[in-house]
Parts: C-alpha cells; sequence; structure tokens
C-alpha cells in the first residue's frame, strides 16, 4: 500500500506542472527552417501523423510546394544555370540555409515492485558480492542524443545520430543513423513518382513501427529478441531486429497511402557470447560472416477509409487542433535471412578450429487501424535458427515467437493514454527462469529445448508539456519468475514479479 501511496502522492504534482505551462511552439531543426510547431508532422513525438510521414518520404521536405514554406532559405551551392552546363561543370545543389542540429535527451525514475526482494539470491558461498539484487528506487538519466538531418537539393536526403550517452553517466554511446537517401531516383528510369529511392549508410531496418525512436519509454520486446537455443543446441545468435544495420536500401511508394516496400542488403551483426549453452565441442566464437550478407525485405499497402474520395490520396489538410490522420487500415509483411557462424575447437581438444556457419530467418506480419484520433496496431514475428554442428547431423531447430499490441488514443492533442500487451516465447527466457511456472520445474538434466513464455501489460499516459517537451508515465506488469539451481533443477526462489512504474521527462531542441 505504502508503494502505491508514494504513487498517487506523486501524480498530483505531475499534472499542476502541466497545467501551469503556457503554450508554445517548439524549436528543432525542421521547425527552425519551415517556422512551424513540433505537432505539424508529430502526433506525440516521435511519433509521425500522415503529414509527418508525406514529409520523411519526400526526403525531409513538404511534400508539395516546398519552396513557398521554406522560411529560410537553402543555401545555393552553385547557380542553377550550371544545369545546362553538365557535364562539363558540378550539378549545382544546396545545404540548408542555418544548421539542422536538434538536440533530444530523456530522464527516467522508476520504483519496483517491493516482492523484487525475492530476487535476492543465497550465494553459496556466502559472499554478498555474489547476490543479485534489483534497487527499489532509481534515477537515471537515458538518451542524450545530437542530431542533424535535411536535404542537399536534387531530392538528396541525409540524416546523422549519435548518442553521446545511453542510460547513465559514463555509458557508452555510438552513432545510430548515419546515411544518405536518394529520393525518387526511378524519375531517371521513366518510373512512377516515388517508385524507387536509394539509402546508403548505417540506418534502422524499415521495420513497420520504429524502435529507435519510439514514443513508448520502453521499447516493443520482440524487436529486442535474440535466439539463443536450449542447453544441447548450438545456436546463440545475438541479432535483433532492432539492430542498426550497415549497407543499402531500394525501397519506394508512400508510408501514408498505398503500396510501401523496401529491400535492403547489410551486414551480418550476430556476434553471441562464448561458452553460453551446453554445446559439444566446445564454442571458440560466435562470429559474422563478412563474405555473406544479410536480406531484409519488407511490403506493405494501406487503405485510406475516408468517404470522401478526393482526400483518400491527399494529405490531410490541417484542422484546428492540426493535421488529422487518415481513416486507414494498413496491412503488412517483413522477411530477415542471415547466417550467423560458429567456430568450434576441433576433436580431442586440438588446435583445429571447425566451423558452422547457420541459416536463420525472421519472419512477420503487421496491421495497423487507425480511426481519427484512436490509432490500434500490432506485429507478429516468428525466428528460426538451423542447429549446425560440424562432424555431427543437424539438430533440432532453435526458434521464438510473439509479438505486441497496441492501442494509442489521443484524449487532446496534448495527452495521449497507451495500452500494450507484449508476448515472446523463446528458449532464452526459459534459460533465464522468466515466465517459469513452478508446477512445470525444468527437466533434469537440460538437455530439452523447453520454451517459455514472457507476456507484460503496459498501460501508459504521456502529456506534451510544450510542444517539445514531454513527460510519459508506465506501469510495467511484467512476468512471474522462479529462480532454478542450474546444477538440480530446483527452485531457488519464491515466485515473484519486478513489476515497475516508470516516469520520463523528455525534451528536443
Amino acid at each position: 500500500m505504502l508503494r502505491h501511496r508514494r504513487m498517487f502522492a506523486v501524480l498530483p504534482s505531475v499534472f499542476v506542472m502541466i497545467l501551469l505551462c503556457g503554450k508554445s511552439q517548439a524549436i528543432p531543426a525542421f521547425s527552425r527552417q519551415y517556422g512551424t510547431s513540433c505537432s505539424t508532422c508529430h502526433v506525440d513525438f516521435p511519433k509521425l501523423n500522415d503529414f509527418g510521414k508525406a514529409f520523411k518520404d519526400a526526403g525531409f521536405k513538404f511534400p508539395k510546394d516546398d519552396e513557398s514554406f521554406v522560411k529560410v532559405p537553402p543555401v545555393l551551392l552553385g547557380a542553377p544555370a550550371n544545369k545546362e552546363l553538365f557535364p562539363h561543370s558540378i550539378w549545382p545543389g544546396s545545404i540548408p540555409g542555418v544548421p539542422p542540429i536538434g538536440l533530444r535527451y530523456n530522464q527516467f525514475f522508476q520504483v519496483v515492485s517491493a516482492n523484487r526482494n525475492n530476487f535476492n539470491l543465497q550465494d553459496t558461498t556466502g559472499n554478498p558480492a555474489n547476490q543479485q539484487f534489483i534497487p527499489r528506487t532509481d534515477f537515471q538519466s537515458g538518451l542524450f542524443s545530437i542530431f542533424t538531418a535535411g536535404n542537399f537539393g536534387s531530392d538528396i536526403a541525409f540524416w546523422v545520430d549519435d548518442d553521446f550517452s545511453v542510460g547513465g553517466a559514463n555509458a557508452a554511446g555510438g552513432l545510430g543513423d548515419g546515411y544518405l537517401k536518394f529520393v525518387n531516383i526511378g524519375r531517371l528510369l521513366k518510373l512512377p513518382t516515388d517508385a524507387l529511392s536509394l539509402r546508403v549508410g548505417q540506418f534502422e531496418l524499415d521495420l513497420p513501427f520504429s524502435q529507435a525512436r519510439s514514443w513508448n519509454l520502453s521499447g516493443w520486446d520482440i524487436y529486442d529478441q535474440s535466439n539463443v537455443g536450449a542447453l544441447g543446441q548450438n545456436v546463440n545468435n545475438a541479432f535483433a531486429l532492432s539492430n542498426a544495420a550497415q549497407g543499402i536500401e531500394i525501397s519506394g511508394g508512400h508510408h501514408y497511402r498505398g503500396y510501401q516496400y523496401s529491400v535492403a542488403i547489410v551486414n551480418q551483426n550476430t556476434g553471441g557470447t562464448p561458452g553460453a549453452g551446453n554445446n559439444v565441442p566446445p564454442v571458440v566464437a560466435y562470429t559474422s560472416d563478412s563474405n555473406f550478407k544479410d536480406l531484409y525485405a519488407r511490403f506493405a499497402y494501406r487503405v485510406n477509409l475516408e468517404r470522401d474520395p478526393a482526400s483518400r490520396n491527399e494529405i490531410q489538410a490541417a484542422g484546428t487542433t492540426g493535421p488529422r490522420d487518415h481513416t486507414y487500415l494498413s496491412l503488412g509483411t517483413l522477411y530477415f535471412y542471415g547466417r550467423s557462424v560458429q567456430r568450434f575447437q576441433g576433436p580431442g581438444g586440438s588446435s583445429q578450429v571447425l566451423t558452422a556457419r547457420e541459416p536463420f530467418y525472421r519472419l512477420g506480419g503487421d496491421f495497423s487501424f487507425n480511426y481519427h484520433t484512436f490509432n490500434l496496431f500490432g506485429q507478429f514475428l516468428y525466428g528460426r535458427d538451423q542447429n549446425l554442428t560440424p562432424l555431427q547431423a543437424p539438430g533440432s531447430p532453435a526458434h521464438f515467437s510473439g509479438g505486441f499490441l497496441e492501442a494509442d488514443y489521443l484524449v487532446y492533442p496534448w495527452m495521449m493514454t497507451i495500452l500494450r500487451w507484449d508476448r515472446v516465447n523463446s528458449t532464452a527466457d526459459y534459460l533465464n527462469g522468466i515466465g517459469a511456472d513452478q508446477n512445470n520445474p525444468p527437466p533434469t538434466p537440460f538437455f530439452s529445448p523447453v520454451s517459455t513464455v514472457r507476456n507484460r501489460f503496459t498501460p501508459g499516459i504521456q502529456f506534451l508539456i510544450h510542444a517539445n517537451i514531454k513527460t510519459s508515465i508506465e506501469y510495467q506488469v511484467r512476468p512471474k519468475q522462479i529462480v532454478y539451481s542450474p546444477t538440480t533443477g530446483a527452485p531457488i526462489t519464491d515466485p515473484f514479479r519486478t513489476n515497475s512504474a516508470v516516469a520520463g521527462l523528455e525534451f528536443v531542441y
């Protein structure tokens, strides 16, 4: 009860803070360039509305009459007349009139349910340093990122974001996305408008719902899921769909109506942890195959369900509260194919290294239904890794499945409620004791590829204090866990949950 009283004591203060704030216009990079609010392109940043999707599809430009909306004219890199002299002159381009640089920062506060103490395991050595513990409460800085994006003219868009810190002081950061996108190059081949574009660099795969720019405090579990085989299986593939990819991508269509597709050829990113699992022969390393490139493909089709036929294929015009999305139904599918490389020590402890290249794939389907300010969407994903071992017959494949279902409702232009259900069924969760059933303990010995289901329910609410400042609250109902002894299979904890209430404060500039 004390925990709930503390939570309810904090909530009124949050509401008062929101209500006392006046209205303002956000000034991130594109807001500066076009002299408009963040709400022009975002429902609840970074979630895009239809206009924001069209802006992104067009290469970070207004999809129609862009020149008339730009408040800060670009700097021309060469006279327009140079086009007539090409190839005896450099094709003229442009750069934004002001440096298109933005910042993003967020801060979190977490309260974990009181029964988290069930996870304080008694180490057999009696050393308290070896006991596992989940903090009761925690203040935590999250992401601090600098990003720049824009258009160089001739429909050449660019994006770079670099994370200086993730998850606390002195935490490791790194490059997020960094790419050039050549928009509508199909016009050179006399293809229909926007039928072919090319993106080169490091980028998030064209997922149905962006994990890198999610508007939730926590990511969707299935996009972060790797594949680890049960003890006795030789699978330890660290690849997850949320990983940044390096390569090239061709795409076409629009995210706000009709068809949309993408095909990407990317480097492998499958390195695992040597020694995990009951691998025979012993694992030397899990690496990626530089001689083989992975393939990702996605196709989706969106049907706009507006009553007015004239508006179905157009971007929704702004109303009194900003751009209004179409009523629509979108259906899509994705497929990823790759190979993970595992190297094993040779027979008899020899210095010889044996290599197994294990094919794997991820297959998924998704949908999104929108009616005015209500958005219901979901994702299903199935993953399968071939279980290969040198000098032995192939074993049973390691697999996982799951997805999520989420409903977002915009109560007011500045307040959005969220209800999520995440579900993952994987062997890795079973090995970690997540979702384990006390009436169905693991087999002894641990040689059976058993999986378990992990469910997470997450209600939440988000408020825009200003168009560029947001506070969010989530309560994460996590699955029941039991930790078993790795030697006897006997439970060494009572059933427990690590439910948590998380509050976040974020701004972009």
